[in-house]
């Protein structure tokens, strides 16, 4: 079969870690040299680490939201607290970002996590600027916000907290339980229409969710987590995404029904991206873990982009393009339709939002209004 990937010469490091996503750490796409681990016939390649350690890396933030332009995408500002993500979904649309860094899309993007710990002050200071015009913030556009890193980090709580103190709105995306330690901030902004979770369900088949997923919550918790999440009365949805030709395409409706089930008022989905390096590292996960399908993965993909393996077009990134793309998008409609769940775009309640008081500025008696 013919590939749209990279040629590679065969590597020794390109195996399975535990815990791990990515096979191989293949050198970035912007950098002169490329290098790849051999077996030299001392054993040096079985020696390293099968589990390589994370490291987190501090980096300064001028300016933490991000402009969309995109029709893609339903959202126009959005704000990641983190670079790379360790939950190391391999079909993850940001890797290729961890190339302009100078580290490597593969095992670097799920072992060097870039983290931006200014975030929550820088954002509080834009919030605070005259021209400031207040839109929904997408929080886990990019990477999640809730990946392990927050366990100790807690940036993505200090954002809340501000967004909070400022009755700003704003989702979030995560494939992670820990969002349900955040529900005393949470629960009081969705009383206010200010907050609206999604949690992304790739497939109710943890085996499946354990290599292709490692670090990210079982599918069971997850499910769990939309359940409290909507009976704490915040608005909780799924994103059935991404779906994947061939491979977890079948599970579409029962991941809908479950995550109705669980108390989940909207859904939405989109076709796998594989964008740059990502072609590569899943093709690889595929050739390890599902070798029997990876072929028919490859042409199903191919017959939902065009032909291509990945369709960079505005309007066509996660809708694709023809009969199978076509299909799928008729299925989720009619699943939805029949299960109650909504498909739009909900907007969040912006007149709320409280301006942070400026250098030089007194509050009034009520603290509410900066005065001149």
């Amino acid at each position: 079969m013919t590939h749209d990937r990279s040629p590679r010469i065969p590597s020794a490091d390109v195996r399975a870690r535990r815990g791990r996503g990515a096979l191989s750490n293949h050198t970035g796409r912007f950098e002169p040299r490329r290098t790849d681990s051999f077996d030299d016939g001392w054993d040096t390649i079985e020696a390293e680490a099968e589990r390589p350690a994370t490291v987190i890396i501090p980096e300064a933030c001028r300016n933490p939201l991000t402009t969309n332009d995109s029709p893609d995408v339903p959202f126009d500002v959005s704000l990641n607290p983190y670079k790379g993500c360790e939950h190391g979904c391999v079909y993850c649309f940001a890797r290729p970002g961890h190339a302009y860094l100078g580290l490597s899309p593969g095992l670097d993007f799920e072992t060097r996590i870039i983290s931006k710990p200014d975030a929550p002050q820088r954002l509080r200071e834009r919030l605070a600027r005259r021209s400031y015009q207040p839109q929904s913030i997408a929080l886990g556009s990019n990477t999640d916000p809730y990946q392990p890193a927050e366990r100790d980090l807690r940036l993505t709580r200090q954002i809340l907290e501000v967004l909070q103190e400022h009755r700003h709105p704003f989702s979030i995306v995560t494939k992670s339980h820990l969002v349900l330690r955040d529900l005393d901030i949470l629960v009081p902004m969705a009383q206010q229409n200010l907050t609206m979770v999604f949690l992304s369900i790739t497939t109710l088949e943890p085996e499946l969710a354990r290599t292709m997923e490692p670090r990210a919550t079982a599918p069971a918790g997850r499910i769990e987590a939309l359940r409290r999440l909507a009976e704490a009365g915040v608005p909780a949805g799924v994103l059935a995404s991404p779906l994947i030709p061939g491979l977890n395409d079948v599970e579409l409706d029962s991941i809908l029904e479950a995550a109705r089930g669980a108390g989940a008022s909207f859904a939405g989905t989109a076709l796998v991206r594989l964008p740059h390096e990502v072609k590569d590292l899943f093709f690889e996960w595929a050739d390890e873990h599902c070798p029997d399908r990876s072929a028919r993965i490859e042409s199903l993909i191919k017959s939902a982009q065009g032909g291509r393996l990945y369709d960079s077009r505005f309007g066509k990134r996660g809708v694709g393009d023809g009969a199978y793309a076509k299909a799928l998008h008729q299925r989720f409609q009619i699943a939805c339709r029949r299960l109650g769940l909504e498909t739009g775009r909900t907007n969040l309640d912006c007149s709320r939002f409280r301006v942070p008081p400026r250098r030089g500025e007194n509050l009034d008696l009520f603290g509410e209004t900066p005065t001149d």
